[in-house]
């Protein structure tokens, strides 16, 4: 029907030959008007057919058996055509009219797709299009990030550095492993060696290297932060950042859900254990880097080469950086099957990601070769009897293997005096959070991969700190992120099944995001969790220890540095512990003579050269936070003795003591 109707008229009477001559004029330019939107076939048709004067009388027309089948799309060609203004039409004789409704009946010649369809005409019928699933961890569908989940990830990246950055030089107190390590790469600068002291393989060497590596470019080196120590946590703080975004990433892409990567981050970021462990110089913060930037080019869109030969690479890295990191890769190489299964390079991509994997490791171990230290002299892997002409790669390893500590369970044992004190609710929440994931994952393995892949990655560590080996406090550092995507996966999950009925759906979305961020508020303020506020040992709430600026543990450490170099001369034979050694070593004046009691006791040249075992040739022993329960643990075979036996011939001249931390200074008499 014509937009702008017209009254209706009475019939009207025979016209003319003139009138009807203009009538076929009108009809042609309304006719050649539909002609430009049709194919060029119909309009090479229309042109074909007889004017309207020729055309055959009402009873010379062609049978009806005859006449082409009726168009379908007549009725739309005739509504466009009175909606460019073909009201005069109805002046016209019968004849034209029946012209005009014959030409587009004619179906003999295909229409152009091409062509521009009339206005108003209804789109042709198509079959129904098979909808892609949304999200699917084993073909690459993951969700896009979008502008939600931009800002949740700049907002997590900045409470990472927030929660990290601040207070960092001051809190927790310089440990032992932190001085080893800057002293190795303090010895790959200085040196050109792996360790100024004999390398016995206890750990690979990747991680000091890397340290060696950001130290060089600095300005001033090791003391550019103020000390050796704090120079190395700055690059934590860094790891930590791109450990945060890795995390993020992946927890979104086995999830398909922003919610459940966001939580993720949150509990990386401000629960006490992460921040405790992860402020510190330790090879598992850059293990944990190198083993989320390996899954990260897993779960890329599209396996590609470059991403399996760079995910391979960087498990290699992570593996010669410490060695634990082999609990993680049974999921690694499971997740990879599942990627690439079925696709035309999956032969290839199965082979160069463990050719890949392999590359660090074969040089770690042709390195042992070629220094003749791979093996132990006449292949004996005697634990009592060590090799003595020279160290082992292997031996060392098999060592490691055959340690034994005992349960993690019993009341003395890390779990009770050390794990659950920093951070209960995610270990606890985290462990449950993990056995769910198994259940879900095994229960349909098609559709739950990302959950299969974060519960395995969390068993396959936790078996390794529970299966009863020397396991030191900091150890659960890498549990810390597999235990968090477990958390934040099975929360979301959770919010989505709890919320589908149709009562509900309304407040879905808007609950999903309020409940986690009430968890979160309790969580901060409330004292007993201790993320952001704790109660103190006289009863009163205070902000946390991590946070707190009148805290000041390496302030401690400062103060002992500082009184050694006003009244110790530099040539003193000095006993001490590790976390100094940087201090007394790098920076003038020197201590060439200043060992810890590790070194003391067990390298040779310090051993017997230096000292002699001889109690009498040590001058001064500066007594770390805890130095005395470590020399304690370490003279299981009486190798310290002659330590201990100077330090009960010796006089305290210095002491300083902040709540359970106690450091000291003796002279030997």
């Amino acid at each position: 029907m014509s937009d702008n109707p017209t009254p209706p008229r009475p019939a009207p009477e025979p016209t003319p030959v003139a009138a009807q001559d203009q009538s076929t004029r009108r009809d042609k330019q309304t006719r050649q008007d539909r002609q430009d939107r049709q194919p060029s076939r119909d309009r090479q048709t229309q042109d074909r057919q007889p004017p309207p004067d020729r055309q055959p009388q009402r009873d010379r027309q062609t049978p009806p058996d005859r006449q082409p089948p009726p168009d379908k799309n007549a009725a739309r060609d005739r509504s466009a055509t009175k909606d460019k203004g073909a009201a005069q039409d109805k002046s016209a004789t019968k004849d034209g009219a029946r012209q005009d409704r014959s030409a587009p009946q004619d179906r003999s010649a295909p229409r152009d797709k091409s062509a521009p369809r009339d206005k108003g005409a209804e789109p042709p019928a198509r079959p129904p299009r098979r909808r892609r699933p949304r999200f699917s961890v084993e073909r690459g569908w993951f969700p896009p990030l979008g502008s939600k989940g931009k800002v949740a990830l700049v907002v997590s990246v900045l409470t990472g550095l927030l929660t990290h950055g601040y207070h960092l030089f001051r809190y927790p107190l310089y440990l032992t492993d932190e001085g080893i390590y800057m002293q190795r790469a303090w010895s790959v600068l200085r040196e050109t060696s792996l360790s100024p002291y004999t390398y016995d393989y206890d750990h690979a060497p990747l991680g000091w290297i890397t340290l060696a590596g950001w130290v060089f470019p600095l300005p001033k080196q090791f003391e550019t932060f103020g000390n050796a120590i704090n120079t190395g946590r700055f690059l934590m703080l860094l790891v930590h950042l791109v450990s945060i975004y890795l995390l993020f990433e992946i927890t979104r892409r086995l999830s398909g859900s922003v919610l459940a990567a966001t939580i993720a981050a949150f509990l990386f970021n401000v629960s006490p254990i992460a921040v405790y462990f992860q402020r510190q110089v330790l090879l598992d913060n850059l293990m944990i880097l190198w083993l989320l930037l390996s899954l990260f080019m897993l779960l890329r869109r599209e396996v590609t080469i470059r991403s399996v030969f760079g995910g391979g690479m960087a498990l290699g890295i992570a593996l010669i950086t410490k060695e634990n990191a082999i609990f993680f890769v049974p999921s690694f190489m499971y997740l990879l099957y599942r990627r690439v299964k079925g696709s035309a390079s999956h032969r290839f991509t199965s082979t160069l990601w463990p050719f890949a994997a392999f590359a660090p490791i074969g040089a770690y171990v042709t390195y042992a070769l070629l220094k003749n230290e791979l093996l132990p002299s006449g292949f004996d892997f005697d634990l009592n009897n060590p090799p003595a002409d020279h160290v082992s790669l292997l031996y060392t390893l098999w060592w490691q293997l055959n340690r034994s500590q005992g349960t993690l369970f019993s009341h003395t044992g890390l779990l009770q005096t050390s794990w659950l004190v920093r951070d209960k609710y995610l270990l606890i929440a985290g462990v449950c959070a993990m056995l769910i994931s198994l259940w879900i994952g095994m229960h349909d393995r098609k559709r739950n991969l990302g959950f299969l892949i974060s519960g395995t990655l969390a068993f396959g560590y936790a078996f390794y700190l529970v299966r009863g080996s020397v396991v030191l406090d900091f150890y659960v550092t890498p549990l810390i992120p597999m235990l968090a995507i477990n958390v934040g996966m099975v929360i979301d999950r959770m919010l989505t099944g709890s919320f589908a009925n149709r009562f509900m759906r309304g407040a879905h979305s808007m609950t999903r995001v309020a409940l986690p961020s009430f968890v979160a508020l309790l969580l901060l303020a409330s004292p007993a969790s201790g993320y952001l506020v704790h109660t103190n040992t006289e009863g009163h709430t205070q902000i946390a220890d991590q946070y707190q600026s009148k805290i000041n543990l390496t302030g401690m450490q400062h103060a002992q540095i500082a009184w050694v170099r006003k009244h110790v001369p530099p040539n003193s034979r000095i006993i001490m512990d590790d976390d100094l050694w940087g201090d007394l070593h790098d920076v003038r004046p020197f201590y060439p003579y200043a060992h810890s009691h590790w070194n003391a006791s067990s390298d040779p040249d310090v051993r017997d050269k230096l000292f002699r075992k001889k109690w009498q040739n040590v001058d001064y022993i500066i007594m770390s936070n805890k130095m005395r329960k470590s020399m304690d643990t370490n003279n299981s075979d009486g190798r310290e003795n002659w330590i201990l036996q100077a330090l009960r011939n010796s006089t305290r001249v210095w002491s300083q003591t902040q709540g359970n931390i106690k450091l000291e200074i003796y002279r030997v008499q």
